[in-house]
């Protein structure tokens, strides 16, 4: 039996030794007759130099001096502003357009409206709650809608109250206004 396995061996040893001569000769063939072209480097033209004369110029990123401010401080404080003392409600890091209305519940002669978000959560609200980012506040519940009063800026350091509806066929992602 050892001699059938060194015989064996000696033939697969056989088998392994080089004759690469034809491979050789390919790879020396296509080295010789294939030409390179290197393109030569680009030649670069030298900008001339530019000289910054802005130095004595105020920054861009600091205040203008002995300018005074617009007049829409004084504005601010006689026309509406949205109602910040109430704790932020759940609802109130959405946007509208990332609610859907589902249904409502009515529990003791009080309905609650079931909202869900974009993200799959389920939030109830009532009469009186916040939703949206423009402190909407909810001002009814009935026939599948939702009314809310929202508060929207108007550039000028006021606020607006514009009436909106959240219908209960509108889905996530969907806007009524």
């Amino acid at each position: 039996m050892r001699a059938l396995i060194a015989i064996t061996m000696l033939f697969i040893l056989a088998a392994c030794s080089e004759q690469k001569q034809d491979l050789n000769a390919y790879i020396a063939d296509v080295k010789s007759n294939t030409p390179v072209n290197i393109e030569p480097y680009p030649e670069f033209t030298t900008s001339p130099a530019f000289a910054y004369s802005a130095n004595e110029m105020r920054s861009p990123f600091q205040r203008l001096k002995n300018v005074p401010q617009a007049e829409t401080a004084a504005a601010t404080t006689s026309c509406p502003q949205p109602s910040t003392a109430h704790v932020k409600q759940p609802l109130e890091h959405y946007g509208i357009d990332a609610m859907a209305f589902i249904g409502t519940i009515n529990k003791n002669n009080k309905v609650w409206a079931l909202i869900q978000t974009n993200e799959g959560r389920l939030y109830r609200v009532t009469k009186g709650d916040y939703l949206g980012l423009f402190y909407g506040k909810v001002s009814a519940i009935k026939d599948g809608k939702i009314t809310y009063t929202e508060m929207l800026p108007d550039g000028t350091g006021c606020w607006q109250q514009k009436q909106a509806t959240l219908s209960m066929k509108d889905n996530a992602g969907e806007n009524n206004g």
